[in-house]
């Protein structure tokens, strides 16, 4: 039965969506999913601008690195679940209750805001981790139904769009928080009082949730990809199906290792920016997280560079101008002067970090258009889901490899940007050794071995 939020389905197999921007569904999709990525990356900022020690702040050690990896945590424990209920179920009502689930784990946070004092960083640690959860139960249906309610020569520009609006939202989420925190109180209030200020910009993301939420009832329902998928306990790792893909499909496998290592550095890169804007730079909250932004900016730009290059295919050649790209601004970006002054100081830094972002956009669109149309129609929903759980297994890991730099330069007593060096130093191998072939995008072959 066709639900009566949702505009109406083909009669059948033989009739074609409508043009992408045509199309209400898409839009449905990506207000969605530009509401989401706002309100995470708002309350993310909030809480990591707080978890910086500054000069006259009660926070003694970077917290940063524990809150990105407890938010990652719940996408390596649940992701394969996720991908199980993407592939069983249509992704349409998966859509919807995560949606549902986000205006509480916002209400949440507004509790642990107030709460502050007496719960201090582990009320927002524990809303930080339900955050992930929910985002891991999001993300299969969303990049999942893309392949299946839109054309396949659509899907670089749909990707596109998406990614860039995704960014735009990273970028007004990212600054909103350092507007916020700006207003919070003065430079020498204590983190209790800025903390106790900043319930209200959680109580605007419940608002933005529900919004999100009646946007999500646009997006049209698809049948489920594998309607007879039965559970099995590997279901919560890498499905035996999925493993046989992968090790036959060595495109695919090494392009979701070459993904991995861009969301590690990516992990690093969040948490070095606002390191850099709050203690060496001194910059304060507002105009550090503008920096956060400006990568956001970039790559909202290099997406739709990318998906207007990419001609209906995932196009290999982007990403490696990509990765060497993202090498060459991160270094650029860890240059300091003799007394620990940073060579491009704020002004200097914007456009970097935007280049930065563009070159990162370059290579993620082909990936992401590579990962999502390589694997068979009832493989997409898991091997997104794969795709998640590495992903944030690299971003847990990039956690862990920010607090060991992070302890590493302050024992040196270096300033903070020799941690763009470090970082293109983790991703110059994967820009030297993966070369995929630019016909490489061809539908899998791997016979689902279930």
């Amino acid at each position: 039965m066709q639900d009566r939020h949702s505009p109406p389905a083909p009669d059948g197999p033989d009739d074609s969506p409508p043009s992408l921007y045509r199309d209400p569904s898409f839009w449905g999709m990506s207000v969605t999913q530009f509401l989401g990525a706002f309100n995470d990356n708002l309350f993310k900022q909030l809480m990591l601008l707080l978890a910086v020690p500054v000069a006259g702040s009660s926070v003694k050690v970077d917290q940063q690195g524990l809150a990105t990896a407890l938010f990652a945590l719940p996408f390596i424990l649940f992701s394969g679940l996720a991908g199980f209920l993407s592939d069983r179920f249509s992704k349409r009502p998966i859509i919807v209750w995560s949606k549902m689930a986000e205006i509480v784990v916002m209400g949440l946070g507004v509790v642990a805001f107030l709460g502050f004092g007496q719960t201090g960083f582990a009320g927002l640690l524990v809303v930080l981790f339900l955050m992930g959860t929910q985002s891991t139960f999001f993300g299969p249906g969303k990049y999942g139904i893309l392949p299946e309610m839109l054309r396949e020569a659509d899907l670089p520009r749909a990707n596109g769009f998406i990614l860039m609006t995704t960014f735009l939202a990273i970028i007004l989420g990212t600054a909103s928080a350092g507007l916020l925190a700006k207003l919070a109180g003065p430079p020498d209030a204590s983190l209790a009082e800025k903390a106790g200020h900043l319930w209200i910009g959680s109580l605007v993301c419940v608002g933005i949730a529900a919004v999100g939420t009646v946007t999500s009832l646009w997006i049209r329902r698809p049948p489920a990809a594998q309607p007879d998928l039965r559970f099995r306990l590997s279901s919560l790792a890498v499905p035996p199906d999925t493993r046989a893909m992968l090790r036959h499909d060595r495109p695919l496998l090494m392009a979701l290792l070459a993904s991995c290592m861009f969301w590690l550095v990516s992990g690093i890169a969040i948490q070095a920016v606002n390191s850099l804007g709050l203690v060496q730079l001194q910059l304060g909250e507002l105009r550090t997280s503008l920096m956060t932004a400006s990568i956001g900016l970039g790559i909202a730009v290099g997406a739709v560079i990318a998906g207007r290059l990419s001609h209906g295919r995932a196009d290999f050649r982007l990403v490696r101008i990509g990765l060497w790209g993202i090498v060459l601004w991160l270094l650029v970006m860890s240059v300091s002067l003799p007394g620990g002054r940073h060579l491009l100081g704020f002004a200097g830094s914007f456009p970097v970090l935007i280049l930065l972002g563009v070159s990162a956009g370059f290579f993620a669109i082909p990936v992401q258009v590579f990962l999502q149309t390589r694997p068979p129609d009832e493989q997409k929903g898991r091997m997104i889901a794969v795709m998640n759980q590495a992903n944030f297994l690299a971003i847990l890991i990039s956690g862990m490899l920010y607090s060991v730099f992070d302890r590493t330069i302050v024992a040196l007593d270096w300033p903070r940007s020799p941690v763009f060096a470090m970082m293109a130093v983790l991703l110059l191998p994967v820009a030297w050794l993966y070369r995929p072939r630019h016909d490489a995008d061809s539908p899998s072959t791997v016979v689902n071995s279930a």
